[in-house]
């Protein structure tokens, strides 16, 4: 066999040609002496003829060439005189002496005495030595050389004996069985080379995914040879390092001793010297060395002149090789980072570390070769910086591996069997692929085919193996008297536990070299006559060698540590979990204690499996319990990894442990737990890796994902891949996948029956690769999406390919992008897709091409293919969808649905392939998109698109662009649009079919956008002829065309004949203001414009929408036709103009345009910088725009004057309703008819109105009649402004609402206006907050009103105006209710004011809210009331607000109080006491309503409630809520409520209330016969309180609401509740939200309900009912036709119980309230409740927060809130509206003239959407806000906006 190097052996040739350039550049220097010294050696040569040759160096290298070519003996004594008479560089000397094969002085001396004779040194020629001269230095040199190649030789001599191919192991070795490399025929392995450069770029990856991952995807491998390992290294005069790893097993350490055997024998010629340390060995030394006595004292000291060698060696560093095998064997620390750039001086002493990371660095011995050999596990930081080549030992490949099985059975008559029981068996195959297993592999059969030739049964796993190794060892030195197993293993026991206890001593111990003291005799004796032990000589100092033993291979004696641990009577489970060390080693990665153990923990995996039960039981002497027991402690450890996050890496080394237990039942629970996907990157995968990985798959039974991206892996893995049953998903992403790679790909599909999905990306594939794969494919029915993108896939068979792809009945997607297909096989590709059946969409973008298909059987003929389009190049890609089949019954009658798309974007289409496009419009009828962008189609083309419009009939869209080269047609489908003429059926309908043509249905209408085309003259011509011969278009945009007033002009001269338009776009056009007053005057002449939108700012807008028409038949029997005419425009028409700015003659010439427009009713002039000028010619139109309802000028600046001019409008047309102006900018004036009654308001807001302006503002509003509401707040007015303002108020008998806040108003100006308001005889109500609201609101009226109200808040009031306001109020006789809340109020004062306040007749309402009343007792509270005036009625005490609350009622005579006051003072405390409860009995002895909140009731207070309060007989509502009774408690209030018989109302709410005290307050609930309402919410009632109210609950009959809100009740209780519903007729109302029932008593309760036809109020929110609960509402919502408020919030409703829900509701026709919020209703559930919402007449407000509601759903659900006439408040804030949704939402405003509030808060409403709503609330005066907080709109934005309208909230405290 070869050797693995592949090279010739050392030749004069090769040695010249390796030192010719550093020859030619010394002697370039020296031309002439050579040219007279090769006419000496050359005698028979011209040489004259150099003399045109002026570069030195070419004519040297000519010279040399002829030197050369002379022959070798005359090469030989040339090189000879040169180094004895030129000083040359001592590398180049040495290598050209030894080239020369001379190596003695007496030699060169002959040489030279010879050349003497008739050689002369030429003048001016530094000659360095002289044969009769300087024989001192010549001798010192010569003894230099001599000492270098006396000590090559001897390491020449030693490196044989070494490494040769049979060396013995020593004398200790002699008897024993050789390792099992040594007696082998050496096998080349397999190398791959991988780019060094990208480890510096990965400096900050994790150190252990380093090795894993050699290279990136683009560094695809190169198979190397071992000399090319040194010869692809760049010689720079630098040291270079070579790192070599692989796996274990894969033969490194054999390749570095072959490497320096063939040095020995000369193939490494460049090498003078070698040297070979391995780390296991280093381990021992403990000092600290030097370079000298590294290579010295630890390999070959030199026989004499150490120094000298030394020096020499130094000089030609480049010329020696230093290799480390097995970095990963090293125990000490790497971490060189703070030394490795330090330059010390070669003698210093250092650290294996220091020297080794030195040396890598070129600090020592800069210039030689350093070889490093690892498993893929460790790489120190330093060498990512240092390394230079970087390459992988793979092992073998299956060729080595029959290699070297014909070389082991060589000597066997069964090595044909041998061979090919391997080749049959894909798993022994894959472990043969690693050189070590495979020798374990040979070692087996062999023994086994010695024993039994026919039938050879092998071990499963690695472990298994070892054991089988052990076992024949033992059983071959034994021969013919050797036993059973179990007596073998029985003799040898002590000696084997011997082994493992020292295998596992040295991992722990970190050593993996062992002297004859740590060894027993009897183990090294059974060890090494074994051959489980190798001897070698160990150096550690100059000294004698010691003898040294190691394990044959590092694995061998982790399994050996395995087998200890599973037979050791001392280790427990627990110390076994501990060492199974798997998840430390990955969490650890570089923990000291896991770095020898690489398959450790896969032994032990393999040991615990059941076949090597009985070899454990026989070896450790124990049951089958005892082994079974610590087998389950690793296979439960197995199973716990799997359930952590895993790699890649990770995942293989689970994989192999799993493998190698062969237990079904773990592989089945870990393959369940990686989530059924397997993602694989950057790291090869041998075939052993691949077969653990199928066991696992194949032991689930789920179906899982392979993903292998940049993973290098042998076809071989594709093999073993093939056997994986549970594939659905499988990728490859590497470009290491060639043709090759698909073709062995191929072989393996066929036998995966379960795989869907199928990638090869990122390849090398050509068109045979695909070739391969479609045939393998068209045997794979069962796949349904292949991904072959970025390859090399030029040119490809299409009509073949397709045909195979046609007939895969479930294949839905193919994609071959970015594989650089030529322009014919694009043509050719879109031909065959649109004739192929299945084909629904074909995409064409520059390198994509992907393919998707039906998914169905192509049962259908294929068509005839349509003729080629266009030559294009670029982007394709074809999509094919799902045909919808109505039944597997009718399939065969029914017409498949076909629906394609054709995209050709970017295939340099020309105008000429227009109409070749045009003609498969035509041809293709399930065409549903045609795109052609990227092309070059000029206006010619468009014009050939353009008219396919009349001759396609389902062409819906046409849309260009020739600046952004866009080019799309979008067709109708079949359910869109039937088609008028059935295939086959003549075009015109004659006779019969005449009557038919009514009932079709008109042509579909089109759309033809073309944009950004900047037309010419010409251009425009063409177009304008084109277009108007479509009739049926529908919507036209010509934006940014460049038309012009001109354009504009001709376009509008054929717009009449677009009978179907219902947009026009001319944005960007360039036009003038003239073209604004044209388009003005056009609304006049074409009556079906619905709106005009311009806008002459940095962006040009026109936009023109037209109502729509509608078709009639004609009377005309004889013409059955259709008739076109626009509908009746009682709509009106809306023009609006923005950022044009005018003058006032323009705004006269605008005017009086529009003046003629007799349908028009908005204006909206926006941004027009309109002057006060400007303004009053505006105004005097007004009066003749007589359909006029809203004229908006927004974003103008408006003076003061100027919105008094706005307001003065109500005078000059009468059919003015509202004038509203905001912040000065923006202003509003609304119109109604001159017939209907109006209420005229104005609202002028934040206007900067003062003093100045109230004046001529009052006159204007006393010239029309002062308005219904006034609104002038944030103005300017101040205290006196707001005199003034009283003073006109006082003179004018009206009826208004005039709000004034924000207006600057002191306490001064406020008790001016209550003073105002005491005397005025008009004013009912005044409403002042002088806090951050600033509220001052003041109400008149004309009529007769009985109400006179003040409510203060806020107000700051000082002593001295609380006392002018006492002094005021005390002459308001007529005040009927008086609110004061935080305005400084005193106790003393509070008593002035009930002393102060009285009526003559009537009632009175006081309340004073102050922080005093929370401190009070109820008793100080009781007495504070009883010094009112008049009789008590009610007593309302919220201690929670400070709320203290008087109602008194004053008959026409009232006893004397003050004297009955004046006496209590004289009576003692006892007496008092007595003497005020009589008080309170007298002064509440008409007492209505009594109602206690956040009270503490002590015993006195308690009972004065108990025996004073509670027994009154007018008593009628009661209410003690939050509240406590100390010390009676809750017992003692329910005693006296015994006593209530006249009660009406009981609310004992947030009192704590449990099933213990119900049955008591059963007792007091029977002695209150009237009770109406009872409400008993938020305590905690459970099902046994429920079952006792119930009992009470069927004697009140008069009972109309129920409460138990928010208590404990379940299903019992909600029963027992049911079943009482049903005999109380009176009941309106029932809240039983918050509780805990299920849907169960939920459909109880719901079958209750049916009964209760009188129900007004539902409140059943924050129940988990579901939907069949919902449901059984639905069904009982027909029979509560009184129903008003229904709420089911958060009622866990879903689609089907919301929709059911939602159509039954109409029933309800009285709703007023509605909430369903919290529930996801779907939109089956929103589109049923749109549906409903006309029904609801009277339905004020909705809630419909997070339901889900979506734009989809806003177009019905807004149709339907604006048939709601009473709807004042929609809450729809949570779901996931857009702008889609808010512009629906808007559009609907204005039709809902009493909303008052829509809450959006939280959607996904964004700037188009918010000033879409913006817009629309200017034109809704009675809406109060919107909120919209929480969406993304723009802060800028939002500020604008609220700026301009402050009712719009984006905040969240608004």
């Amino acid at each position: 066999m070869q050797p693995p190097f592949q090279m010739d052996d050392l030749n004069l040739k090769a040695a010249v040609a390796s030192a010719r350039p550093q020859l030619v550049e010394f002697l370039g220097h020296r031309p002439d002496w050579l040219l007279t010294t090769s006419q000496r050696f050359l005698p028979g040569v011209t040489l004259s003829g150099l003399d045109g040759i002026t570069d030195h160096k070419e004519k040297v290298s000519v010279l040399l060439d002829l030197l050369e070519k002379a022959g070798p003996a005359t090469w030989k004594q040339f090189v000879q005189y040169l180094c004895m008479e030129c000083d040359l560089p001592l590398d180049l000397e040495i290598l050209l002496m030894s080239c020369t094969g001379e190596g003695n002085l007496s030699q060169k001396q002959e040489a030279c005495a010879g050349l003497s004779e008739w050689t002369r040194v030429p003048r001016g020629f530094d000659r360095r030595r002289h044969c009769t001269s300087s024989m001192s230095d010549k001798d010192a040199k010569q003894q230099r050389l001599d000492s270098a190649e006396r000590y090559r030789h001897l390491l020449i001599n030693s490196v044989r004996q070494r490494y040769g191919s049979r060396r013995a192991a020593g004398p200790a070795a002699q008897g024993q069985m050789q390792p099992p490399t040594f007696n082998q025929a050496f096998v080349n392995l397999v190398i791959r080379q991988s780019k060094a450069s990208r480890l510096k770029e990965r400096t900050d990856k994790p150190r252990e995914d380093v090795a894993l991952t050699p290279e990136p995807e683009e560094c695809v491998d190169t198979a190397v040879k071992v000399s090319d390992l040194f010869d692809s290294v760049v010689r720079s005069g630098t040291t270079k390092v070579i790192f070599l790893f692989g796996k274990p097993g894969t033969g490194k350490t054999m390749l570095m001793h072959r490497i320096c055997q063939k040095w020995a024998e000369g193939v490494l010629h460049q090498f003078l010297l070698t040297f070979l340390f391995e780390f296991r060995q280093l381990n021992l030394l403990k000092r600290k060395l030097t370079l000298k006595e590294l290579l010295f004292d630890l390999f070959l000291q030199p026989e004499d002149s150490p120094d000298t060698v030394f020096q020499h060696l130094l000089e030609n560093a480049q010329h020696t090789l230093i290799i480390f095998d097995g970095l990963d064997e090293f125990a000490g620390n790497m971490d060189v980072s703070s030394f490795s750039k330090r330059f010390p001086a070669p003698p210093s002493p250092m650290s294996i570390s220091e020297l080794f990371a030195d040396l890598c660095h070129g600090t020592l011995l800069p210039g030689c070769t350093v070889l490093v050999t690892s498993r893929p596990k460790r790489l120190p930081d330093f060498l990512l910086n240092t390394v230079d080549l970087l390459a992988e030992i793979w092992g073998f490949d299956h060729e080595k591996v029959e290699e070297y099985v014909s070389h082991y059975f060589h000597q066997h008559s069964f090595k044909e069997q041998a061979i090919a029981h391997l080749k049959k068996n894909i798993k022994l195959l894959s472990m043969c692929l690693i050189p070590a297993l495979c020798y374990v592999v040979c070692i087996c059969l062999e023994y086994l085919l010695l024993k039994h030739q026919t039938s050879v049964e092998l071990p499963q796993t690695m472990t298994q193996f070892y054991i089988k190794m052990l076992l024949i060892f033992i059983n071959k030195q034994q021969g013919e008297h050797a036993g059973s197993e179990e007596t073998q293993l029985n003799c040898n026991k002590k000696a084997i536990l011997g082994l493992c206890d020292l295998a596992l001593k040295g991992l722990e111990d970190k050593k993996l070299v062992f002297y004859v003291g740590d060894i027993p005799e009897h183990v090294e004796e059974f060890a090494s006559l074994h051959g489980l032990l190798t001897v070698f000589e160990v150096k550690t100092s100059g000294s004698l060698p010691e003898a040294g033993y190691s394990f044959v291979h590092l694995s061998l004696q982790e399994f050996f540590a395995a087998l200890c641990l599973m037979v050791s009577k001392r280790v427990d489970k627990n110390y076994l979990k501990k060492k199974f060390s798997l998840k430390s080693k990955w969490t650890l990665k570089n923990e000291a204690k896991t770095e020898f153990m690489e398959s450790f923990h896969i032994f032990l995996s393999g040991l615990s499996s059941k076949e090597c039960r009985t070899f454990l039981m026989l070896l450790a002497e124990q049951d089958e319990a005892w082994v079974q027991d610590k087998q389950d402690a690793i296979l439960q450890s197995l199973k716990r990894l799997a359930a952590t996050h895993l790699t890649g890496p990770k995942v293989i080394e689970l994989c192999h442990c799993t493998f190698e237990t062969q237990d079904p039942e773990v592989a089945q629970h870990i393959g369940s737990l990686l989530n059924f996907k397997y993602e694989f990157k950057n790291f090869r995968l041998t075939p052993l890796d691949m077969s653990a990985l199928v066991f696992v798959i194949n032991s689930g039974q789920d179906l899982t994902h392979l993903d292998f991206a940049g993973c290098p892996m042998d076809v071989d893995c594709l093999e073993v891949l093939a056997s994986c049953k549970n594939v659905e998903h499988l990728s490859f992403r590497s470009r290491r996948c060639d043709d090759d790679f698909a073709a062995a790909l191929s072989r393996s599909l066929r036998k995966m029956g379960s795989l869907k999905k199928l990638e090869l990306t990122g390849g090398i594939v050509t068109a045979k690769g695909l070739s391969n794969l479609v045939q393998a494919s068209s045997h794979c029915l069962q796949l349904e999406e292949i991904n072959l993108q970025d390859n090399r896939i030029r040119d490809l068979e299409v009509k073949r390919v397709m045909d195979v792809f046609s007939r895969m009945e479930k294949l839905k997607k193919i994609d071959l992008s970015y594989n650089n297909l030529s322009l014919n096989v694009v043509l050719i590709l879109a031909k065959e897709v649109v004739a192929c059946q299945n084909a629904t969409e074909l995409h064409v973008r520059k390198d994509t091409v992907i393919i998707y298909f039906s998914g169905q059987s192509g049962k259908v003929p294929r068509k005839l293919p349509l003729p080629c389009v266009a030559q294009s190049s670029g982007d394709f890609t074809v999509f094919h969808r799902s045909l919808d089949l109505k039944g597997e019954e009718n399939k065969e009658h029914v017409t498949q649905t076909r629906h394609m798309k054709l995209c050709l974007q970017g295939c340099s289409l020309c105008p000429q392939h227009a109409q070749e496009i045009v003609a498969i419009l035509q041809s293709c009828p399930h065409l549903s998109e045609v795109d052609l962008s990227q092309n070059h189609l000029s206006v010619d083309g468009i014009c050939s698109l353009l008219e396919s419009v009349n001759t396609c009939w389902k062409i819906k869209e046409v849309e260009v662009s020739l600046w952004h080269k866009t080019a799309i047609l979008r067709f109708t489908g079949d359910r869109e649009s039937a088609s008028p003429h059935p295939r086959g059926d003549p075009v015109f309908s004659t006779g019969d079919q005449a009557d038919e043509e009514e009932n079709q249905t008109p042509a579909a209408s089109k759309r033809i956008r073309l944009t950004d085309s900047h037309f010419q003259v010409s251009d425009l011509e063409k177009l304008c002829a084109v277009l108007k011969e479509c009739s049926n278009i529908s919507e036209l945009d010509l934006s940014n065309t460049a038309l012009g007033d001109n354009g504009l002009w001709q376009l509008f001269q054929f717009l009449p004949s677009l009978k179907m338009l219902r947009s026009l776009k001319l944005n960007d056009n360039q036009i003038s203001l003239n073209s604004v007053f044209s388009l003005a005057h056009s609304l006049s002449t074409l009556k079906h414009i619905k709106t005009m939108n311009l806008s002459l700012g940095h962006t040009q807008v026109v936009h023109i929408t037209f109502w729509e028409r509608i078709r009639v038949r004609s009377t005309s029997r004889s013409r059955r036709s259709f008739l076109a005419h626009p509908k009746p425009v009682a709509n009106g028409q809306c023009f609006r103009l923005r950022d044009c700015a005018m003058g006032p003659e323009d705004v006269t010439r605008l005017c009086q345009s529009l003046a003629e427009c007799t349908q028009l009713t908005e204006i909206e002039l926006s941004g027009n910088s309109l002057s006060d000028q400007c303004i009053v010619r505006l105004l005097t139109f007004l009066p003749y725009l007589c359909r006029l309802t809203l004229l908006s000028i927004r974003n103008n600046n408006f003076s003061p004057r100027c919105t008094v001019l706005l307001v003065n409008s109500i005078n000059l047309c009468e059919r003015i309703t509202k004038v509203e102006v905001r912040s000065s900018e923006n202003a509003f004036l609304h119109f109604g008819t001159s017939m209907e009654s109006k209420e005229t308001s104005c609202r002028l807001i934040d206007c900067a109105i003062g003093q100045e302006q109230i004046d001529e503002l009052c006159r204007v509003l006393e010239q029309h009649g002062w308005l219904a509401e006034v609104d002038l707040s944030r103005n300017h007015l101040g205290d006196e402004g707001l005199r003034c303002l009283l003073d006109h108020l006082h003179q004018a008998p009206i009826t208004c609402s005039l709000n004034l806040s924000h207006n600057r108003i002191s306490q001064d100006g406020v008790l001016d206006l209550i003073n105002a308001f005491s005397t005025s005889g008009n004013t009912t109500e005044v409403q002042v907050s002088l806090c951050s609201k600033a509220t001052l609101i003041i109400k008149l009226t004309s009529g007769d009103d009985p109400r006179k109200i003040l409510r203060l808040a806020e107000c700051n009031f000082q002593p001295e105006h609380l006392e002018k306001l006492c002094s005021v109020l005390e002459k308001c006789s007529s005040l009927t209710e008086y609110v004061s809340s935080k305005n400084n109020v005193t106790v003393q004062t509070a008593k002035t004011l009930l002393h102060s306040l009285k009526k003559n007749l009537g009632s009175l309402k006081i309340s004073i809210e102050e922080p005093w009343v929370c401190k009070e007792s109820v008793t100080s509270l009781l007495e504070l009331a009883v010094q009112a005036c008049g009789n008590i009625t009610e007593i309302t005490i919220h201690k929670d607000k400070g709320l203290f609350q008087l109602c008194m009622g004053f008959p026409p005579c009232l006893e004397k109080v003050e004297s009955v006051v004046s006496r209590l003072k004289l009576y003692e405390p006892e007496v008092k006491r007595a003497c005020f409860c009589q008080r309170v009995r007298e002064k509440c002895a008409q007492l209505q309503e009594l109602r206690w909140s956040h009270v503490e009731l002590h015993g006195d207070e308690a009972e004065m409630l108990v025996s004073i309060l509670l027994p009154l007989p007018e008593l009628k509502k009661f209410g003690l809520t939050s509240s406590s009774i100390m010390p009676t408690g809750i017992d003692y209030l329910i005693t006296g409520l015994q006593k209530c018989q006249a009660i009406e109302e009981l609310n004992l709410g947030h009192m704590r209330l449990s099933d213990v005290t119900i049955p008591k307050l059963v007792l007091g609930l029977c002695e209150m016969p009237s009770l109406k309402r009872l409400l008993l919410n938020h305590n905690s009632i459970g099902d046994d309180g429920c079952s006792r109210l119930a009992e009470a609950l069927r004697k009140m009959h008069y009972l109309e609401e129920i409460n138990l809100s928010h208590n404990k009740i379940g299903d019992p209780g909600l029963i027992n509740i049911a079943a009482v519903l049903m005999e109380m007729p009176n009941l309106k109302r029932i809240n039983l939200s918050g509780n805990s029932p299920s849907p169960v008593g939920g459909e109880k309760l719901m079958d209750a309900l049916a009964c209760c036809k009188h129900i007004e109020e539902l409140l059943l929110s924050r129940n988990v009912f579901g939907d069949k609960t919902a449901v059984k509402l639905a069904l009982c919502l027909p029979h509560m036709s009184d129903l008003k408020i229904l709420h089911l919030q958060n009622n866990n409703i879903g689609p089907a119980g919301g929709t059911e829900l939602a159509r039954a509701l109409v029933g309800c026709r009285l709703l007023e309230e509605m909430s369903l919020s919290e529930n996801c209703l779907g939109e089956g559930g929103i589109h049923a409740l749109s549906e409903g919402l006309p029904c609801f007449e009277h339905l004020r407000k909705i809630d419909l927060k997070l339901c889900g509601i979506t734009d989809d759903a806003s177009k019905s659900l807004s149709h339907g809130f604006r048939q709601c006439p009473s709807m004042e408040e929609i809450i729809l804030s949570w779901n996931t509206l857009g702008d889609r949704g808010a512009r629906e939402l808007a559009s609907a405003l204005p039709r809902m003239e009493k909303l008052k509030m829509l809450d959006l808060e939280k959607n996904l409403i964004g700037a188009c959407g918010a000033t879409k709503l913006a817009e629309e609330l200017a034109k809704c005066p009675k809406i109060q806000f919107i909120r919209l907080w929480n969406n993304p709109v723009p802060k800028g934005l939002a500020e604008n906006l609220t700026s301009q309208d402050s009712r719009l909230c984006f905040s969240f405290y608004e």
